[in-house]
């Protein structure tokens, strides 16, 4: 369902109740923004991201993510900015899931569960909880009018999943509305509410915030590490050598040299998590004096140095690398690399984001690829 999935993320929203002067969805958490956040974790399910970022702060938003992500520029409203994006699909797409940035901690296995039920035939599918307060109506003076039954009643969250077509018609009726799946019902379209979860809720105010702070990091005593790794390669001159990056096989580009496989992507996030560590790093661990890892793909590497963070005592939490370099596109097949890399790293959430130097050295020449990679690890 990757390939047939894309994510529209409305980033319009305001910091103010935050206490920010930026748009809520570029407020830091734990060292990244809540849309990088967002993004990481929605990442794995689509093949395409599209930010309506509000007007002013395209280029901020393009910055964290390159190419691997498509930025327009949102409107005044919610669904004005979902309708900006929605003009951004691709012709492949079935499903498109909306999610809000400010929910940036609702979990890839949440989106799963929204596509599975699309892929089953459902035409809307929204995650939502039971309502456990009771609930009243009232009227412009404050007086009660109803007291709905909470059983029938759910908190609604996101990402909210569409067939790409009944999303798009609902769209063109030009009805306002707080969600898309209000414009499904609108139109006579079903939704269906499936079980939300906990993580998923809306980051609105500043104790939002600390209790998405409490959920990433539990324990403010753990012993809490961050490494950083970064690897270059030149492309070979043998034609015949094949490239190896993030995990996976780039027919039709000629590969790089390097005394393994080259994969600097594979290489930058195990020199990060090393360094973290302080077990030495890519060289000293990995390098020409082990003849054992000569030609050893990254996946390889990726599992040895799992073993030996693990060894030292310390639990992946988060790792993310950027590849630089004008070849190959990473986009179309960003998914597939973030699948690869996590799983020899365990299962462990991972993103990946591109850029180029606009030209400019060896990279922007196209002489080679580098990759920049953080780790964030944990000491059990």
């Amino acid at each position: 369902m990757i390939n047939k999935t894309a994510v529209i993320i409305p980033a319009a929203g305001s910091g103010e109740r935050l206490g920010a002067t930026i748009p809520k969805a570029l407020v830091q958490l734990v060292g990244r923004t809540l849309v990088e956040h967002a993004v990481a974790n929605l990442a794995p399910i689509a093949t395409q991201i599209i930010i309506a970022a509000p007007s002013g702060y395209e280029s901020q938003f393009s910055a964290l993510f390159g190419e691997t992500v498509d930025v327009v520029t949102g409107g005044a409203t919610r669904t004005q900015s979902v309708k900006a994006a929605l003009a951004k699909i691709n012709d492949e797409i079935e499903f498109v899931l909306v999610h809000d940035a400010a929910r940036s901690l609702a979990s890839t296995d949440l989106a799963s569960r929204v596509i599975a039920e699309l892929a089953a035939g459902e035409l809307a599918v929204i995650p939502g909880l039971a309502v456990v307060d009771t609930v009243k109506t009232v009227d412009h003076q404050g007086y009660v009018t109803n007291t709905p039954d909470r059983a029938h009643l759910r908190a609604v969250q996101t990402p909210q999943g569409f067939d790409k077509t009944a999303l798009m018609r609902a769209h063109q009726a030009g009805i306002e509305a707080t969600d898309d799946a209000a414009l499904i019902e609108s139109i006579g379209g079903n939704v269906k509410v499936i079980a939300g979860e906990e993580r998923a809720f809306k980051i609105t105010t500043k104790d939002d915030l600390a209790k998405a702070h409490r959920l990433l990091l539990p324990d403010s005593s753990s012993d809490i590490r961050v490494g950083i790794g970064t690897d270059s390669h030149a492309f070979s001159t043998d034609e015949l050598r094949p490239l190896w990056l993030a995990g996976l096989h780039w027919p039709g580009v000629v590969g790089v040299d390097g005394h393994s496989d080259g994969d600097v992507a594979a290489h930058a996030i195990c020199d990060a998590l090393l360094a973290a560590c302080s077990l030495g790093d890519l060289g000293s661990n990995f390098g020409e004096s082990e003849p054992e890892y000569a030609n050893a793909a990254g996946e390889k590497l990726l599992k040895e140095t799992l073993h030996r963070v693990s060894t030292a005592g310390y639990e992946i939490q988060n790792v993310s690398v950027q590849i630089v370099g004008n070849k190959p596109k990473i986009g179309p097949r960003r998914s597939e690399a973030i699948a690869a890399l996590s799983s020899a790293l365990g299962g462990v959430s991972v993103s990946v984001s591109a850029t180029t130097t606009d030209g400019l050295g060896f990279t922007g020449e196209g002489k080679g690829i580098s990759a920049i990679a953080s780790a964030l690890v944990v000491k059990r």
